[in-house]
């Protein structure tokens, strides 16, 4: 499985596990809309440090956006 599909797929469960829309996970981690979006279409690359503040809202490990689940 590609790592953009990784990421995108398990950001959306872990937003959505935490009952935040696109916009109030970004204002949290101080990115913008577009920006979550973008990842969760998978036409954003995000960087090392925006996964770590998003992991950070989400209360989870930032390695837990790039890795493997069975869902």
């Amino acid at each position: 499985m590609d790592i953009l599909e990784v990421l995108s797929k398990n950001l959306r469960f872990y937003r959505k596990q935490a009952g935040l829309s696109q916009e109030a996970l970004a204002n949290a981690a101080g990115l913008h809309r577009t920006y979550i979006g973008g990842i969760e279409q998978r036409r954003v690359n995000a960087s090392a440090r925006n996964l770590q503040r998003i992991a950070s809202v989400l209360d989870i490990d930032a390695y837990q956006l790039i890795r493997p689940h069975e869902w």
